[in-house]
């Protein structure tokens, strides 16, 4: 009887924090009377008990027994039968300390379910966790010299790529195997990532960051363009490590990294462990639960789950797979019930292996498994942003070759396409086409990944035979049958997939099941409602395009030719309109050079001149250029009492009869000698970083939280600003601005001008009165 066996045991768990550990936790609490175990937690800003009570004991796992035993009762039962320790499978002894030892050391079973689990896992990291971390675990337990019953969980992958039947057996007596030394393979993981990072560092490589950074932010500033360029690094060493792993393991016929590293750790303990006693448990691909602790329960989606919502979304249209081949997938109770059984029983000196699969016993088709999906989906639509139902596309299985081809082809297209498009002069509604090309690369993206990371399981055609499995099943007794299921025959798969998975995958996904009622508000209503929350503080403009349809060079072209006889107006604004694309360059590098550059021609201009030519541009240019809706929106912000601030690179002449509107304005200045402007400025304007670092410290000395701020602006070199408050809006967003807003779900607002307003390329001014 499992009970009888384990009732008063002391069981160790590393990786209770995941998906299968935080399932044997709740079913060894649930069945097992008095068992006392110890979850080794890595510890983090967190502390190993706090992670427990917080990742393992409020899962909703947990609800049945909490509501069974009332909280109270819940409370004593886990403070009583948990001790956690803290551990880290990745340090040598696990990072225990004396007293983790010595809690330790007084388990009679440990049950090994850390792993890292992704299938595209760096290849260093997957042996160091899937390698090193058992290698690890045995070396502890050796030289604490004890003998507790090692239950190590592996998976039915370390078969490999084979087709046919794979056995409950050592790999090392597979007729597949090839011997290699584990050892040689850690140590060629951890050079492979000296290398990588050494290549991320070469000049070329540096310079191609750079140049991707400043494609996607575009004028953002030095500190900006600096992290987007680390984090680009940082992402190619990973995807070169992936594919590292991906590379090796498909040389000796492995799926990936997970499968070889999960395969070599098998061999490792096996050479390693001594007099220690070993089971090794293999799931197949493991989903949310069949019985227990309740139907459907799920933590976090594993592999089937993107792409059935990507199916039901219709992103996903064409999957590779064998249609009449098998998806070997086990429901996670099964898993948690077979693990607990292994270790309730009494071990042998020879390694014991179970397979947890379904493929050999109770198949279900890779075709079968598309249909239910389909079936399902086609009665229970997704609805998209129109409140329209996705039709489900009607998968083919074409070869995973010809499914990469084209989502390749399809990503080369729409990259041309963003790219033309980026260089465009264009803003706000225009702008968002590259918004939508960047979503439909992303979704073309993740199709992709799924393709790659997946395609080769739903194309895999292993048996992975149970034999052993059921006949530890026989041997159970009916009351142990009753609570300790893991009899894959049992599992009616049209049942379990279209009443119970697919309907956790639903409501887990978040995804919109119904059309929206007329009266719910738009996600730019609600986002809007929040900008103008009486709760926040200030409310930041930039100027151009934000507030008005002008820029810096139409000022200094009205300003320039007020007062120029009418040749010579004509002959300025055909030599300026002549410099714009020069000048439209220079601003997209560095929006500070362009400005210091253009503000040169002020230079010998007279100031009082400029000042008296300034009000009239306002009422003839900068009134008839405005966007009435920004107008209003900064009255808003004043009536609900924030704090509203021009800050602009616009100078101080031009932007003075805003003053009205706003409680401060913060803009470039030019030096003078008293009677003519030099064509120097004061100091550095106030764009792109600068600009947030003047928001910060105005913030800072008037006491505002910009967490609880807003700021407006319309340009990719205004993220420092925009990012520097909780509630960023981009305005007529330029397209990268654009993308980068939607992605990150800001407010996107498009003020338009007023209605007949000027549209000269270069306003003239008008003859000044004699």
């Amino acid at each position: 009887m499992i009970k009888e066996q384990l009732t008063g045991k002391k069981i160790a768990i590393t990786g209770s924090t995941g998906f299968l550990g935080t399932a044997l936790v709740e079913q060894l609490l649930r069945t097992i009377p008095d068992v006392k175990l110890v979850l080794l937690v890595r510890s983090s800003k967190r502390t190993a008990s706090q992670r427990v009570k917080r990742e393992i004991l409020n899962n909703d796992a947990f609800g049945p027994l909490r509501k069974e035993l009332g909280d109270e009762e819940f409370d004593r039962l886990t403070r009583d039968q948990i001790d956690a320790v803290s551990a880290d499978i990745a340090l040598d002894n696990l990072g225990l300390d004396e007293q983790g030892k010595e809690t330790l050391k007084g388990c009679d079973i440990v049950i090994h379910s850390a792993a890292a689990v992704s299938f595209d896992e760096p290849l260093d990291r997957a042996v160091e966790v899937n390698l090193m971390g058992p290698v690890r675990l045995v070396a502890l337990l050796k030289e604490l010299n004890i003998n507790p019953h090692l239950v190590m969980v592996s998976t039915c992958y370390v078969a490999g790529s084979r087709k046919g039947d794979a056995p409950e057996q050592a790999l090392t007596s597979s007729p597949f195997y090839v011997p290699i030394d584990w050892n040689d393979e850690i140590h060629a993981a951890r050079r492979t990532r000296s290398y990588v990072e050494d290549a991320s560092r070469r000049p070329n490589n540096l310079e191609s960051f750079r140049n991707s950074a400043r494609a996607e932010l575009g004028a953002a500033g030095t500190p900006a363009l600096a992290k987007k360029t680390e984090q680009l690094r940082e992402r190619w060493v990973k995807d070169q490590m992936v594919e590292a792993g991906r590379n090796r393991a498909n040389s000796i016929g492995f799926p990936d990294a997970y499968a070889f590293t999960k395969a070599m750790s098998e061999q490792a303990v096996e050479e390693t462990r001594s007099q220690i006693p070993l089971t090794i448990v293999r799931p197949s691909i493991i989903e949310s639960s069949w019985k227990s602790p309740t139907s459907g329960w799920i933590r976090g989606f594993r592999m089937a789950e993107p792409i059935i919502l990507n199916f039901g979304k219709g992103t996903l249209k064409e999957f590779p797979g064998i249609p009449e081949g098998i998806l070997d997938i086990i429901p996670v109770d099964l898993v948690s019930s077979a693990i607990i059984a292994c270790a309730a029983q009494e071990p042998s000196s020879d390694t014991t292996i179970y397979q947890v699969a379904s493929g050999s016993c109770n198949p279900i088709r890779t075709s079968k498994l598309a249909d239910y999906v389909h079936k399902f989906f086609g009665e229970n639509p997704i609805y998209d942003e129109k409140n329209q139902p996705i039709a489900p596309a009607k998968w083919r299985f074409p070869g995973r070759g010809r499914v990469e081809s084209q989502l390749r082809r399809a990503q080369g297209l729409l990259g041309q396409a963003e790219q033309t498009l980026n260089k465009l002069p264009i803003r706000g509604r225009q702008a968002m086409i590259v918004a939508d090309i960047q979503n439909r690369k992303d979704e073309i993206d993740k199709a992709l990944e799924y393709v790659t990371l997946y395609g080769k399981y739903v194309e895999c055609e292993a048996l992975y035979s149970v034999d052993n499995l059921l006949t530890l099943w026989d041997s159970l007794s009916e009351e142990d049958k009753n609570v300790f299921l893991f009899d894959p025959r049992s599992i009616d798969w049209y049942e379990y997939v279209y009443n119970i998975h697919l309907p956790t995958v639903i409501t887990k996904g978040r995804v919109k099941t119904s059309p929206s009622k007329s009266s719910a508000k738009s996600r730019s209503s609600r986002l809007r409602s929040q900008v103008l929350d009486s709760q926040r503080q200030l409310a930041v403009f930039d100027l151009e395009n934000t507030l008005i349809a002008s820029n810096v060079v139409s000022s200094w072209s009205y300003l320039a030719t007020k007062r120029l006889p009418k040749a010579e107006r004509v002959k300025l604004v055909t030599k300026t309109l002549a410099q714009a694309p020069s000048m439209l360059a220079l601003d997209r590098k560095d929006r500070s050079d362009f400005l210091r550059s253009f503000y040169r021609r002020y230079a010998e201009a007279p100031v009082a001149q400029i000042d008296d030519d300034s009000f009239e541009m306002f009422s003839e240019l900068i009134l008839t250029k405005s966007f009435p809706a920004a107008i209003r929106r900064v009255r808003e912000h004043r009536a609900l009492g924030h704090r509203t601030v021009l800050i602009t690179g616009a100078l101080d002449f031009v932007v003075k009869p805003l003053q009205p509107l706003f409680d401060d304005i913060i803009s470039a200045t030019l030096s003078s000698d008293g009677n003519t402007y030099t064509g120097q400025m004061k100091q550095v304007p106030p764009i792109g970083e600068t600009r947030a670092a003047v928001l910060r410290r105005f913030a800072e000395e008037n006491n505002f939280d910009l967490s609880e701020s807003v700021a407006y602006a319309d340009s990719a070199s205004d993220l420092p600003m925009l990012e520097a408050v909780g509630f960023p809006v981009a305005v007529n967003p330029e397209p990268k601005l654009a993308s980068l807003a939607n992605k990150r779900g800001w407010l996107i607002e498009n003020f338009e001008p007023v209605a007949g307003s000027p549209t000269k390329l270069l306003p003239i001014g008008s003859r000044a009165r004699s």
